[in-house]
C-alpha cells in the first residue's frame, strides 16, 4: 500500500514551527549578545548636591540621568532610599570635592562613577554602602542569579513527576521554597559572606523568588501540559537570566532589556535581595509586586488546570 504523503495543513504547521523557532532563537541570541555588546549607562540616576552649572548637562551625555539634592544629607539619604547610585558633592565655587556611591547597589555602576569622579577631578570617593569586606564585590549575589531561578523551575518539575495529587505538589512546592530560601540565604551570608545583616527578612525574600518561579513553573505545566515547561523555561531562564542586571545593573543594559528584565522573577528577586540585604527594605515595592503577580498567576493557572483534569471525562480501559 503507498504511503500517504502529508496534506498541505500540516507542511503549513510545519513551517510555522519553524519559523516559530527561528524567532524564537533570534530573541535569546538578542538577549545574551546585547547586553554585553550594547552595555552603559542608560539613564543611570544620580544626585548633584550643590549648585551643578552646567554639570547635569555633561552628566547627560555620559548617560546618568540627573536629581538635585539640597546637601550632602540629602544625597546620602538618596542613595540609601535607592533612588540614585550615587552622588556628586560641589563645593562652593560649584567645582566636584567629593564623590558618593554605593557598591552594594551595583559594583559595576560605582565602578563607572570612580571613573568619571577621576575624569571630573574629584579627590575624595565615600563608599556609603559597600558590600561585606568577605565579598567586596558581591559576587556571590551575581552568581546566584542563575540557581534562584533554575531551583524553582526543576523543583516544579521534579514535583509535577514525582508527586501525585495536586494537593502534595502544592505543599511541596510551599515547603521547598521556605527551606531553599533559609538555605540559600544560609550559604551566602555565613559561607560565602555576601550578606552581613537582616537573615529572616533576607531568607524571606529568597523564599518569595523561588516560590514565585516555582508556581509559574506548576501553574503553566498544569494548564498547558508540556508547552507551558517550555514556555517557563524561556521566560524565567533562558530571558531572565541574562537580563536581570544582578552582574551589573538594569540601567546598563540596553534600553528595554532592563525594564524587562525587571518583570521577571530573576530580575525581580536579585533586586529585592538587594533592597532588603543592603538597604533596610528601601526600593523593595517594585519587585514584591512584581514577584507576588507572577505567584499569584502561577497559583491561578495550577487551579485552573487541576479543576479542567478533574471535570475532564474519565475513560475507562476494558480489562
Amino acid at each position: 500500500m503507498p504511503e500517504q504523503t502529508p496534506s498541505p495543513p500540516a507542511w503549513r504547521q510545519l513551517a510555522a514551527v519553524i519559523a516559530g523557532l527561528t524567532v524564537l532563537l533570534v530573541a535569546l541570541l538578542s538577549a545574551f549578545a546585547l547586553p554585553p555588546l550594547h552595555s552603559g549607562p542608560n539613564d543611570v540616576p544620580i544626585a548633584v548636591a550643590g549648585d551643578e552649572g552646567g554639570l547635569a548637562g555633561e552628566l547627560e551625555t555620559h548617560g546618568f540621568a540627573v536629581t538635585p539634592a539640597a546637601d550632602a544629607d540629602a544625597a546620602r539619604a538618596l542613595i540609601l532610599d535607592r533612588e540614585a547610585y550615587g552622588a556628586i558633592l560641589l563645593d562652593a565655587s560649584g567645582r566636584p570635592d567629593e564623590l558618593l556611591v554605593a557598591s552594594a547597589a551595583s559594583n559595576a555602576v560605582a565602578t563607572q562613577l570612580r571613573a568619571l569622579g577621576t575624569e571630573l577631578g574629584v579627590q575624595t570617593i565615600t563608599d556609603v554602602r559597600p558590600f561585606p569586606a568577605d565579598d567586596p564585590t558581591g559576587a556571590g549575589l551575581s552568581a546566584g542569579a542563575l540557581p534562584l531561578a533554575l531551583g524553582g523551575w526543576i523543583a516544579a518539575v521534579v514535583l509535577l513527576m514525582t508527586v501525585r495529587g495536586p494537593a502534595r505538589q502544592a505543599a511541596g512546592a510551599a515547603v521547598f521554597a521556605v527551606v531553599a530560601g533559609l538555605t540559600v540565604t544560609a550559604l551566602l551570608r555565613f559561607v560565602f559572606g555576601t550578606f552581613d545583616g537582616a537573615y529572616w527578612a533576607t531568607a524571606a525574600a529568597a523564599a518569595l523568588g523561588i516560590s514565585a518561579t516555582a508556581w509559574a513553573i506548576l501553574g503553566l505545566r498544569t494548564a498547558l501540559g508540556n508547552a507551558g515547561l517550555a514556555v517557563g523555561a524561556i521566560a524565567l531562564i533562558l530571558l531572565g537570566n541574562p537580563l536581570s542586571g544582578l552582574a551589573s545593573a538594569p540601567e546598563l543594559l540596553p534600553a528595554g532589556w532592563g525594564a524587562l528584565g525587571q518583570l521577571l522573577p530573576p530580575g525581580a528577586t536579585g533586586s529585592l535581595l538587594r533592597s532588603v540585604a543592603y538597604f533596610d527594605g528601601a526600593g523593595a515595592a517594585g519587585p514584591l509586586l512584581v514577584l507576588a503577580c507572577w505567584l499569584a498567576g502561577g497559583v491561578a493557572l495550577f487551579a485552573l488546570g487541576v479543576r479542567r483534569a478533574a471535570a475532564a471525562p474519565k475513560v475507562e480501559v476494558a480489562a
